[in-house]
């Protein structure tokens, strides 16, 4: 099947620095596809390309056939791209479910005036969006909690509660930045089981992490960056154990 996404030839530059030069990337329908590299390498960097926090210097990035290295974030939320960073607020003094339902924002049409004089419109689009909100949160394992502040929630659960208010968008792909970041072996294994689930029900992800064995377990491929480059790209398995690999990120056969 055609990729979802394609990133071709992404180039960023800062002044004379190379962040970025030269990246091929591309994300088949339902595959997780995890992007690791040392400190500096990139990721970041690519990663803001394609959720559209910073524009590429050169190349291209298509979605669904189409390019979209020029859209707006918002737009390209709209075409069904959501990000899940890993420092997304927790807004304090709102429930779980009010946090989820802010993730429906892209999807939204009825402007605020509706809002304001709850015209029908408005009221649709409200209950349409509690009902995608009560979704997400069954699909991510926080229905149990969706009273409750946001804040009161541990780490882990927080980290849920991203993950389902990106959901909240339907999305077709999912970004992930450093999701398993801090986070405690149990908290850990529960946020890959989400993910594992997500990729069962045929969402499309694109996995920044750290953490190579919780890339392991889920990736189906790997890119492997540094220096801001493609240094290696294919099945954990086979990266592994490439030289390249070994000598700029896993420091010696795993």
């Amino acid at each position: 099947m055609p990729a979802l996404l394609t990133v071709s030839g992404a180039t960023r530059r800062f002044g004379g620095v190379y962040a970025l030069r030269d990246v091929d990337l591309d994300v088949a329908p339902g595959e997780t596809h995890a992007v690791i590299g040392p400190n500096g390498a990139g990721k970041s960097t690519l990663f803001k390309l394609i959720g559209g926090q910073l524009v590429a210097t050169a190349g291209t990035i298509a979605y669904d056939g189409e390019r979209i290295d020029r859209l707006a974030p918002h737009r390209r939320a709209r075409r069904g791209i959501a990000i899940a960073f890993q420092d997304s607020p927790v807004f304090r003094g709102m429930s779980v479910a009010e946090n989820v339902m802010v993730g429906a924002h892209a999807i939204t049409s009825a402007g605020p005036m509706s809002a304001i004089l709850r015209l029908p419109r408005h009221r649709r689009e409200e209950t349409r969006i509690r009902g995608l909100a009560a979704q997400a949160l069954d699909r991510a394992g926080l229905s149990p909690w969706a009273d409750q502040p946001a804040e009161s929630l541990p780490l882990g659960r927080q980290r849920a509660l991203q993950v389902a208010r990106a959901l909240c968008g339907a999305p077709r792909l999912l970004l992930l930045d450093e999701p398993a970041s801090g986070l405690r072996g149990p908290e850990r294994s529960a946020l890959a089981a989400l993910i594992e689930q997500l990729r069962g029900e045929g969402l499309s992800i694109l996995l920044v992490e750290h953490d190579v064995a919780f890339v392991a377990r889920l990736a189906d491929r790997v890119t492997v960056l540094d220096l801001g480059q493609v240094i290696a790209s294919g099945p954990f398995a086979e990266i592994r154990t490439d030289s390249a690999v070994v000598a700029a990120y896993l420091g010696g056969p795993t």
